[in-house]
């Protein structure tokens, strides 16, 4: 499998042609979606996908969709965690037999913990445990891109689209992590998830290169340094903020929020996208007006600050524009509903300010909603993990127990339910008022 030379490519490159190939021409979401993250301990940590499913609430507040995250620590694309195969077998066997093994094993698998949500849209994160963490192993290779294949097969005869995400590389110190021989295996991974991805119909959202990227070009300026937080294979915050703009990206995920342009001598509005602008006045030196958008910035996780200087997030994924012309020069303070909102220098309030994550109310708003998301994503993994598939002993099993066990469950599905209605009404758009006034010498 030939993998990605990055000698002869620029990082500015790399990532150009990462997004070029995998970004759709629309959003892959949908009204009405619901969807699953399949995945092992990195989708387990309900991170990248909770800023993922964030994301897709706030930009779509009327759009009605639920999400669930079924991700299990050490599981690989044959489901090891859920339905345990002799894997030795599994490597070692012929076509015909092995075929057989991926077919009982990802069958029973996803038959227990995907197909019960009815899913319309999957996305499947395998390779760092597959791969065993070593150099490249044609046998593991190849139960790889069966299990895959057959994920993708059973999946879509039940009905759900299906979007492979492949994973990102592993980050150790050091000036050069795209030479350590498990990223090679992992690119080569990578690019058999690919093939598999083409063949049956599936979305493909490469991941691995992006990330790469920064990596590289961080770690040559500090090699001491860990971009992502967390462990070499568990990013953080900042870590998993810069694998769901990969993923965001790859699946058609837009920038427009929304923008409004002001002129502050005739207080004309001039290019207006997804708000409302009213009651506009002349102040001393400056503007008001209230304005109404259609929909909540993406919420940045307070933890993950340090992501938006490492990717472009904002300007990929997270416009809230204000544009405010014919000012006279100098610095001005914004304020949203009498709360700061920053210090802008006049010529940039004319080039058009992203107010996206900026102090305020509506960040505040968003980061409620990410806040409410959160909880409802532990509250399901604890009904999942922990009531569900919760093991009795032999000698305590009963009906008895069983019963108990179903009140729990219908009870924490009454929490959730709870929790999603919270969430649907706090993704909801308010109006604000805006002062836009010099700053004070």
């Amino acid at each position: 499998m030939k993998s990605t030379n990055w000698k002869f490519l620029s990082p500015l490159a790399v990532a150009l042609l990462t997004v070029s190939q995998t970004m759709a021409a629309d959003f892959a979401l949908r009204d009405g979606d619901r969807i699953v993250f399949l995945g092992d301990s990195i989708t387990e940590q309900r991170l990248y996908t909770t800023y993922i499913e964030a994301y897709a609430l706030t930009r779509h507040p009327g759009w009605k969709l639920s999400f669930r995250n079924v991700g299990w620590g050490g599981d690989t694309s044959w489901l090891r965690q859920r339905s345990h195969p002799d894997e030795g077998q599994l490597f070692a066997a012929k076509e015909e037999e092995q075929q057989k093994i991926v077919e009982g094993s990802v069958g029973n698998g996803l038959a227990r913990d995907v197909l019960p949500f009815k899913p319309t849209f999957v996305t499947v994160k395998f390779g760092m445990n597959d791969h065993s963490y070593q150099p490249f192993r044609e046998d593991i290779f190849r139960a790889y891109v069966r299990s895959q294949a057959e994920i993708s097969k059973v999946l879509g005869a039940n009905g759900a689209r299906v979007a492979f995400l492949t994973p990102q590389p592993i980050e150790d110190k050091g000036p050069t992590p795209e030479k350590d021989v498990r990223n090679d295996s992992l690119r080569k991974f990578s690019d058999g998830l690919k093939e598999v991805a083409t063949k049956s119909g599936a979305a493909y959202v490469d991941q691995f290169d992006p990330y790469m990227t920064i990596m590289r070009r961080e770690h040559a300026a500090k090699p001491d340094g860990i971009i992502g937080g967390g462990d070499a294979v568990h990013p953080g915050p900042a870590g998993q903020t810069i694998m769901a703009w990969a993923v965001l990206k790859g699946l058609g995920a837009t920038a427009m929020v929304s923008r409004a342009e002001i002129n502050a001598s005739t207080l004309k509005t001039g290019a207006v996208e997804g708000c409302r602008i009213e009651k506009t006045t002349k102040t001393q030196g400056g503007v008001s007006f209230d304005r109404v958008d259609d929909a909540l910035p993406m919420p940045i996780d307070e933890r993950a600050e340090a992501s938006l200087k490492l990717a472009p997030v904002q300007e990929d994924l997270n416009r809230l524009e204000l544009r405010i012309t014919d000012l006279p020069a100098g610095n001005y303070t914004v304020t949203i509903d009498g709360e700061s909102a920053g210090n802008v220098s006049a010529d940039d309030l004319a080039k058009g300010w992203n107010l996206a994550n900026a102090p305020g109310p509506i960040t505040k708003q968003s980061r409620e909603v990410l806040r409410l998301v959160f909880a409802k994503n532990d509250m399901f993994f604890h009904r999942w993990r922990e009531i569900q598939l919760f093991n009795f002993p032999d000698w305590a099993k009963g009906p008895e127990l069983e019963a108990k066990r179903t009140a729990e469950i219908a009870r924490f599905d009454q929490e959730i339910a709870k929790l999603e209605a919270q969430i649907d009404a706090a993704r909801q758009p308010k109006p604000h008022h805006f002062e836009v006034k010099p700053v004070a010498p």
